[in-house]
């Protein structure tokens, strides 16, 4: 019922940006609710940015607080995360997450609150 396509990863160089995309489609899944994850290799998939409680809140981890931002348009499905000042330790394959429809995380949600997944985009970070 939900479809998650994740785009915009790259390789780039120390202090490049990016801006990473998520599509959604179905009909089950909330716009409240969203969150960007990565797992770099040999490590386990870590939340990045979240969107909750009833989308008015927004979360980043401390690694990537003043860098990255999380946004939403509702009208396209589409959920951003925009990644300025990279860092080689960002090297990942990001994936982007979302609820089923109903949930708006009014706590802060973690890894395995999440129902869906998309395939992941990969950024590399040289430096």
């Amino acid at each position: 019922q939900v479809r998650l396509v994740e785009s915009g990863g790259d390789s780039v160089q120390a202090g490049g940006s990016l801006r990473l995309s998520c599509a959604a489609s179905g009909y089950t899944y909330s716009s409240y609710c969203l969150g960007w994850f990565r797992q770099a290799p040999g490590k386990e998939r870590e939340g990045v940015a979240y969107i909750y409680r009833g989308g008015r809140w927004t979360y980043y981890a401390d690694a990537v607080k003043g860098r990255f931002t999380m946004s939403r348009d509702n009208a396209r499905n589409t959920v951003y995360l925009q990644l300025n000042s990279l860092k080689p330790e960002d090297t990942a394959m990001y994936y982007c997450g979302g609820v089923r429809q109903g949930s708006d995380c009014w706590n802060r949600p973690g890894v395995g609150d999440f129902d869906y997944w998309g395939q992941g985009t990969q950024v590399t970070v040289s430096s």
